[in-house]
């Protein structure tokens, strides 16, 4: 069954055109409702969101849809998307909800969904859903409407859950880390985790009002968190995007470490320790000289499709625990159910104490390939698969690389961008060919 709303990470658009409407979100909440009522009980749910304006009114749509179904709703507030699994799972709800469309510009919002584990729900589970909104509504009775309350709890809760992943032989005192939040749901928790481990302290990226969220600031922008680095004189800085599931992290000389680099380090410091490390799992756009440096360490490496749903897929069907993105969606799964940019800087940063190896020391073994990668807006029903000139100048970039490199093109599943990426050992030939690529797509 092809899906009508769901994307690669849950429901996503521009606010206040369809699906992300106040009428389609109390539809929603009422065929997830629906959903959850199928299994018997009185189903509860937690809601948290990030800090867009937009997310008071899906917020409020989403409690009369789930109320309307006979669910409780437990509102959080602004709290990151792992924020929100961890509280699914801690405080026994049948399902947790985040209101964000995480790396998008504020104009954007949308909705995810974790289970009551607290982990990226499947196909099955969202093509229910789609099969419930088609259906009428069925209106529960008065006497057993669904309740909502707000709870106070989830922030420090969650702010503990991140410092407990921290080796508690370890501090970060005689550090000092700029945190950027990207002016997203982490503003209020991520300044404090660090601080309270023992770091001072500089927050950029912490005063959200509603409409500033990843603008100029953020995972997705960090020449602020580069130059806040610089200008301040700090060790390390780390920056989250909206929803603060992935990061990106500098070190003192303003270099910036991506996804790929820091699931090495990752792996790097588990093996160090003594951890057993049978595999890790990237993804097609993973950089090649990372994976043949993880194999270096005799530790298997398996590629997933782009999302870090597919991601934990992989590693939930091989019992394997560490895997990740280049944009910086880093999982562990023996400290948490989901990706958590928090929680991954902090095991990066607990391998640099234990090491008292910098992280640009750790790395020396990995010289990552150029990635040269180009996104080409697609139009409304614009058909890339049938593009005979794509096709054949992708033929000849192939041929041109051989050995020496890797193309790789796929569709965006949570905008309307192809996405077209070119690896090779010889940077002004990655670039060359993705240019060719992109004018074959914009013709």
């Amino acid at each position: 069954m092809s899906r009508k709303y769901f994307g690669t990470d849950g429901i996503r658009g521009t606010v206040g055109q369809g699906p992300i409407t106040p009428d389609f979100m109390l539809r929603l909440g009422h065929a997830v409702g629906q959903v959850l009522r199928k299994n018997g009980g009185r189903p509860s749910v937690l809601i948290g969101k990030d800090t867009r304006i937009s997310g008071y009114m899906i917020e409020s749509a989403l409690e009369a849809g789930f109320a309307s179904a006979g669910v409780d709703v437990l509102l959080t507030g602004p709290l990151p998307t792992p924020g929100v699994a961890y509280m699914t799972r801690a405080l026994r709800q049948d399902l947790g909800v985040v209101i964000s469309a995480s790396h998008n510009p504020f104009a954007d919002n949308g909705i995810k969904f974790f289970s009551a584990k607290g982990e990226k729900l499947p196909d099955a589970w969202e093509q229910a859903v789609e099969l419930a909104l088609e259906d009428p509504p069925t209106w529960i009775d008065s006497a057993n409407l669904g309740r909502a309350r707000r709870i106070a709890e989830a922030r420090g809760r969650y702010i503990e859950f991140c410092k407990n992943s921290f080796g508690p032989d370890l501090s970060l005192k005689g550090m000092k880390i700029v945190i950027d939040a990207a002016n997203g749901a982490a503003y209020h928790v991520a300044p404090d985790v660090f601080h309270e481990l023992g770091a001072e302290v500089v927050s950029i990226g912490c005063s959200p009002n509603g409409f500033n969220i990843n603008d100029g600031c953020g995972a997705t922008s960090p020449a602020a968190l580069v130059k806040a680095v610089k200008e301040h004189g700090a060790h390390y800085g780390v920056a989250l995007d909206g929803d603060a599931d992935r990061l990106q992290l500098v070190d003192a000389e303003g270099r910036l470490y991506n996804g790929d680099e820091l699931l090495y380090l990752m792996v790097a410091d588990r093996l160090a320790q003594g951890g057993r490390v049978p595999g890790a799992v990237g993804t097609l756009m993973t950089n090649m000289a990372v994976e043949l440096a993880i194999k270096a360490l005799d530790v298997d490496f398996v590629r997933a499709k782009v999302g870090d749903r597919y991601v934990l897929e992989e590693l939930s069907a091989r019992g394997w625990q560490l895997g990740g993105e280049g944009s910086g969606h880093l999982l562990a799964l023996d400290k948490h159910t989901t990706g958590d940019g928090i929680v991954s800087a902090l095991l990066i940063l607990q391998a640099v104490m234990r090491t008292g190896k910098s992280m640009a020391e750790q790395l020396a073994p990995v010289s990552l390939f150029p990635q040269v990668l180009i996104n080409v807006r697609l139009q409304p029903g614009q058909d890339w698969k049938s593009n005979a000139q794509l096709a054949r100048v992708q033929a000849e970039v192939t041929a041109e690389l051989a050995d020496r490199g890797r193309v790789l093109i796929r569709a965006s599943g949570t905008e309307p961008l192809l996405r077209l990426m070119v690896e090779a050992s010889d940077g002004a030939m990655a670039q060359r060919c993705a240019e060719r690529l992109a004018e074959a797509v914009k013709s």
